[in-house]
């Protein structure tokens, strides 16, 4: 099988540093904190520091079911190989699919405003013209599309620069906004409690807002197969990544309602941010945070192109979608043909999305409609990692919380935040969400029928630990040894 391996993804690119980097720019902190700040606050007021601070702790849930289970399964498909193996195939694929098509309608959300960001540092008046903003915006999708082709190695020394002068930035600013004099209202500890949230209703709408800051992160499990001691790295860098990304958060969205009134956040909705960096830092602060936002943008953008192409790379590898998507590339071990199909359907639905008039309605629906894709495959792997290890987490109080309590309620939030927030989406929110999702039955049952192996899987059980293997091209036949043990402690 070693002969194979050049034939698979590029193994042992991704130091731990990378890996931590990865997973801050995939949550993209300057973009969640402009484009939803406003929409948190106007949601529940003087409730978001909480709603961020108790969405951190069901995440953190969830980021411990990676970790547990990238230990016992390296996968470039993650979630949909975990679910897959220990609660059912159908619900693995139901999984990988909500990560792709929750990540292809990001690539549309998120490169329009990479384009109006990219404008607005040249002219406030260019960035308000959608034509052109759409332009930019797929412009530097193009771009991105290109650095995630070239390999690995290519795509994280490009994160490195675009990451490391936006957190730099983030941190001066943090900085600053702490030795800030002039303020709109007083900070009280209060902000972090129950009080200001209204009713269950109030705290479920903070919530569903708060949990997709924080998506983003798992892109390091997506590149379990190219990172260095994978099974340690990927998740121990996904926590850290939230850690990191969840001060970023209270610290920024505090500094929001201390510095700017009520009346600045509503008349800047998409651009809270800039108003914040031109308070701190006259003349200056607005035109940095403004780079900030856009290289966060672009640097998601490239960390979505990966969990989206390296989802349907597994997908095609098992032949529960076209096996040519499961192709690599034989100079740059990238698969190319996941790559050019996601790049033709993004840049298609770009021009529909343009063509539909209010792009501005659009993407709410959108990025609400993520939210419930969001919901469902972190949800169920949640439930995976308990599954995996269930004989194991009445050895220790350890694993009982970490592999099993603290995962399994960070499942269960995300299925709660998943019905109660049905309630409170638009149709055509509700419309993309599930439609999404039940897209995806199609390609399921079509090739159930064809008898991919996927269906028929080795169960994943942490007391007896099997690594699904990389299979080559033609190598799956019904004999191969698809599954060699490897074993793992806890």
């Amino acid at each position: 099988m070693s002969n194979n391996r050049g034939r698979g993804l590029q193994a042992n690119v991704l130091g731990t540093f990378d890996t931590v980097v990865m997973a801050v720019a995939g949550s993209a902190p300057a973009y969640s904190l402009a484009a939803t700040t406003a929409v948190l606050v106007s949601a529940v007021g003087l409730a978001s520091p909480a709603a961020l601070l108790y969405c951190a702790i069901p995440m953190l849930g969830i980021a411990l079911a990676f970790s547990y289970l990238s230990r016992i399964d390296v996968n470039a498909g993650a979630s949909y190989s975990w679910v897959g193996r220990t609660l059912h195939p159908f619900l693995g694929f139901v999984s990988g699919w909500a990560l792709v098509i929750s990540a292809t309608i990001f690539m549309v959300a998120g490169s329009l405003p990479a384009g109006s960001m990219t404008l607005a540092l040249f002219d406030q008046d260019l960035a308000d013209n959608t034509a052109l903003s759409t332009l930019v915006g797929a412009g530097w999708f193009l771009v991105m599309l290109f650095v995630v082709l070239g390999g690995a190695r290519l795509t994280v020394r490009a994160q490195l620069v675009m990451s490391g002068v936006e957190l730099a930035i983030l941190a001066l600013f943090a900085v600053l906004a702490l030795f800030h004099s002039g303020s709109a209202r007083a900070f009280d500890w209060s902000w972090l409690g129950f009080g200001h949230f209204d009713g269950v209703t109030g705290f479920a709408s903070g919530a569903l807002i708060a949990a997709f800051y924080y998506w983003g992160w798992d892109v390091t499990s997506n590149l379990s197969e190219e990172t260095r001691n994978s099974r340690r790295t990927t998740g121990l860098a996904g926590l850290i990544g939230v850690g990191i990304v969840f001060l970023l958060f209270e610290v920024f969205t505090i500094a929001v309602s201390v510095i700017l009134s009520s009346t600045q956040i509503q008349q800047n909705e998409a651009n809270v941010l800039a108003v914040l960096g031109e308070e701190i830092w006259p003349g200056w602060g607005g035109k940095l945070l403004i780079v900030a936002v856009m290289l966060s943008t672009i640097a998601t953008l490239e960390t979505t192109l990966i969990q989206v192409t390296r989802s349907l790379f597994a997908m095609g590898r098992d032949r529960t979608m076209p096996s040519a998507l499961g192709k690599v590339h034989r100079r740059w071990n990238t698969p190319w043909v996941a790559i050019a199909v996601v790049g033709v359907v993004a840049l298609a639905m770009f021009i529909a999305s343009n063509a539909l008039g209010s792009v501005g309605d659009i993407l709410s629906d959108a990025i609400s409609a993520i939210g419930l894709q969001i919901a469902v495959y972190y949800g169920l792997t949640g439930l995976a990692v308990v599954v995996a290890y269930r004989r194991m987490l009445l050895k220790s109080v350890g694993n009982f919380v970490l592999g099993g309590l603290w995962p399994l309620f960070g499942a269960l939030f995300m299925f709660w935040i998943f019905v109660e927030s049905l309630s409170e989406l638009s149709t055509s929110a509700i419309a993309i969400g599930i439609g999404g999702l039940a897209a995806g039955l199609i390609p399921m049952f079509w090739y159930w029928r064809q008898g991919s192996d996927y269906y028929r899987p080795d169960k994943l059980d942490a007391s007896r630990t099997v690594q699904a293997d990389y299979v080559p091209d033609g190598a799956g036949g019904p004999n191969s040894l698809v599954h060699e043990g490897l074993p793992t402690d806890f």
